[in-house]
């Protein structure tokens, strides 16, 4: 039976997390903010859907830029890598053996599972082993884009849905209350999935919920006053 460790979903969970989690506190924090200026509900939800459309954009593209040079660095790397295989196989075969050695493995059988590894793919070996890369985890930028900017965009759809329909008498309140338990429930699920503590994972992400919201109710009750 396969073993199955949280390690394996540490990437796509790292990116699926911080994507939702800046959609709920930046969307609920900018519709807060508007409101407590004593904007008109039309107005918080035109802001609110702005920020939802401008937020997805900008992680979607700084996730795409950011994970392109990931990229552009390992085909540099790869291509590197080739060339010193072409050139000196027999180094790079010492140089790879002796990965194994600081391993733990005994040299000869090192030279060994060198030799059999290069001998099946010689540059997936040392992809993976000299210069850590995978197949499973290469980068892949317009994956990594979409999936950051969907993220976000699913966050951000929640606490503006949920200010269509509160009440005007309640409305930062609702909005709130609402985001704080979205935000506690996305960090339950994301330590769930990681085999980490649900209570602090829930704690921590909503925690800096509650000042970023509080902040922006600052900001948008002074500018209302003094407007």
């Amino acid at each position: 039976m396969r073993e199955r460790h949280g390690s394996r979903r540490s990437g796509w969970l790292r990116a699926a997390v911080l994507g939702a989690n800046d959609g709920i506190v930046s969307t609920s924090s900018l519709v807060i903010g508007v409101a407590a200026a004593g904007a008109s509900r039309g107005a918080v939800i035109t802001a609110g859907l702005a920020g939802l459309v401008a937020g997805a954009m900008s992680m979607a593209t700084g996730e795409y830029v950011s994970v392109s040079s990931q990229a552009d660095t390992e085909r540099s790397d790869l291509a590197r890598e080739r060339s010193e295989l072409e050139a000196d196989a027999e180094a790079e075969h010492k140089e790879l053996a002796a990965i194994y050695v600081g391993r733990g493995l005994e040299p000869a059988l090192a030279s060994e599972v060198a030799t059999q590894l290069m001998a099946k793919d010689a540059l997936a070996a040392h992809a993976r082993d000299e210069l850590g890369i995978s197949e499973r985890l290469r980068a892949r930028p317009i994956q990594a884009a979409l999936a950051s900017g969907a993220a976000f965009a699913t966050g951000a759809a929640l606490p503006l849905l949920t200010a269509t329909v509160a009440p005007a008498a309640a409305f930062v309140a609702v909005v709130a209350a609402f985001s704080l338990a979205f935000l506690a429930i996305l960090g339950a699920i994301a330590a769930g999935v990681g085999h980490a503590s649900i209570g602090k994972g829930a704690l921590r992400i909503t925690f800096w919920g509650v000042i970023a919201m509080a902040l922006t109710a600052a900001v948008g009750r002074f500018f209302g006053v003094i407007h």
